[in-house]
């Protein structure tokens, strides 16, 4: 009997590419039930070329994409699970991570510049000193955002200033710009060959180029900018038919779903009444409260956002917005650079080990404070080390950040909106870790709420690209919405204990602030030196000298206890 006559039939499935800053996933779900059938992760190399810089390779993440897209579909076919039944692709991605490519011959013409990345910070404070009452707020009104180094427009500037093959493909109207989902999109659907440079809301509320009111790329912001509206792509909504794929097993399936990673989260958790809030783990930490249909400005640092636009004639949501830039990047960095844990897993049972920080607290500004502060010359701290500190006390101080760090844009929202959370629904890659989930709800002394079903994130894409016009098969009723289980975490300690730990963690942040500047000190020979005042190098030599005699003794004292 033939192979395919076993194959099992679950009904209509829909994919979803989720492109995050750390790795790819493509991921099948079943429209009717909201079932996980299969997936793949292939991870993403970051490279840090210079103090600040962080770049992908764009064509390392399309590959990664057609990777992760044929060894799904061979792990469905050995499930007996017919790929046919695929009607729908959605992607979400990273957001304000920039590309510009060449259309003629599909040619990335630089890396991709991450949206951690620092390198914009001269020409942020260019701009902000030439706005009125140098004011970084100056475009909010139109964008909802900040002027800073987040955001896409700044990016493509930089590219457009110091790269010699994007600023000639500009000349030349070769060059097309867009954020990761406009980069696979484009690729995916022909690319050179007829593919559609689109974007879709969410998206391009993220870039400093995107009026909120007017749901359309604005030409004042563009010339304020200097970026050419031509090299944009096209602003759909975030639920409608782009385009068909091209090649692979799946080509003629529609692509018909983009959501940015966090309004992705925002779908999958459901939150789609006004007043509902959501908190994605990731590489940064993200937490998106919805505002209904009227964009509403922060007075206490949140971004104002779209939240999602789930079809052509429907009305776009809005978010308030608090973004922290460093969560699960602290784990990587305690991994890769520091070598004291060799896994998440290890991180969480090292922390555990000991069950407090012991007064050491942990500021990860690395590239500097994202909301509600909006500091870029902050720099990362570990203070309160003693003697008795060691690793375990450090991977504790890094679960707590993470934990301080979202009860900071709690409260800002709590402030913004008037009304305080009651709970926390949660998502992402950390919500793994337990330790972390009891932390946070400690911490923000009300309960958090994790899903089951952790993959959020791709659930979104997957719900807006099934409920597309043309494919019709994921009902987005609420109504017809699946149940959602869950698991909740209540706070395990009183609120005097939570508010003098989180008294604490508020004075080291302000020890960290102010650390950077972009005015380089000179010797006499016109060289930057960080020895050029006399006293300065004494102290920072002495400094250093008692920092490398402290971390010493910690791993002596740690690896002895081994």
């Amino acid at each position: 009997m033939a192979a395919s006559s076993h194959r099992i039939m679950l009904g209509p499935l829909v994919a979803a590419i989720d492109q995050g800053t750390s790795s790819t996933r493509f991921l099948v779900f079943n429209s009717k039930t909201s079932e996980l059938l299969s997936h793949h992760q292939v991870e993403i190399k970051q490279s840090f070329p210079k103090e600040g810089w962080v770049e992908e390779d764009p064509k390392e993440i399309l590959q990664s994409v057609y990777e992760c897209m044929e060894r799904t579909c061979e792990k469905l076919t050995q499930l007996n699970i017919d790929i046919s039944n695929i009607k729908a692709i959605g992607v979400t991605n990273q957001r304000e991570t920039t590309i510009v490519w060449d259309k003629e011959t599909g040619e990335p013409l630089y890396n991709a510049i991450v949206w951690l990345d620092l390198r914009t910070q001269s020409t942020v404070e260019h701009l902000i000193n030439k706005t009125p009452g140098r004011n970084k707020n100056h475009l909010k009104h139109k964008t909802g955002l900040p002027i800073s180094t987040y955001f896409s427009a700044v990016k493509l500037r930089w590219l457009m200033d110091n790269v010699d093959e994007v600023r000639e493909a500009v000349v030349s109207h070769r060059a097309m710009f867009g954020t990761v989902d406009s980069w696979l999109i484009w690729c995916l659907t022909g690319g050179k060959s007829g593919g559609v440079h689109c974007t879709d809301v969410t998206n391009a509320s993220r870039t400093m180029l995107f009026n909120i009111h007017t749901m359309d790329w604005d030409p004042e912001l563009c010339k304020y900018f200097g970026i050419p509206m031509e090299v944009l792509p096209r602003v759909r909504s975030s639920s409608e038919i782009y385009g068909l794929m091209k090649s692979g097993a799946l080509s003629g399936i529609p692509i018909s779903g983009c959501l940015g990673d966090q309004s992705a989260a925002l779908v999958g958790q459901m939150c789609f009444q006004d007043g509902q809030a959501k908190n994605t783990y990731g590489t940064g930490c993200f937490l998106l409260r919805n505002t209904g249909s009227k964009p509403v400005m922060s007075d206490h640092g949140l971004l104002t956002t779209v939240a999602y636009k789930l079809g052509r004639d429907k009305p776009a949501c809005y978010a308030l917005e608090g973004s922290v830039a460093i969560a699960g990047a602290v784990v990587r960095w305690l991994q890769d650079n520091l070598g004291i844990i060799g896994s998440s897993e290890e991180l969480e049972k090292l922390a555990a080990s000991v069950g407090t920080s012991y007064g050491c607290y942990f500021v990860p500004a690395f590239s500097g404070l994202y909301a509600p502060y909006w500091e870029p010359s902050a720099r990362g701290i570990i203070c309160g080390l003693t003697q008795f500190t060691n690793k375990s006390h450090l991977a504790f101080a890094a679960l707590e950040a993470v934990c301080f760090q979202t009860r900071e844009i709690m409260d800002a929202m709590n402030q913004d909106s008037g009304i305080p959370l009651t709970q926390l629904q949660v998502d992402g890659g950390m919500t793994s870790n337990r330790l972390l989930m009891q932390l946070q709800a400690d911490i923000l002394c009300i309960p958090v709420v994790k899903p089951s079903m952790p993959e959020t994130t791709a659930l979104g894409a997957a719900m807006a690209a099934g409920a597309a016009e043309g494919v019709s098969v994921w009902s987005l009723n609420p109504e017809d919405l699946s149940e959602v289980t869950s698991e909740k975490f209540e706070p395990q300690i009183n609120t005097e204990e939570s508010e003098f730990r989180y008294a604490r963690w508020k004075k080291a942040v302000q020890k960290s602030m102010n650390w950077e500047t972009t005015e380089p000190v000179c010797n006499g020979n016109g060289e930057t030196s960080i020895f050029s005042s006399v006293p300065l190098g004494f102290y920072i030599m002495g400094s250093m000298l008692i920092c490398a005699y402290t971390i010493m003794h910690i791993c002596n004292k740690t690896f002895k206890s081994m």
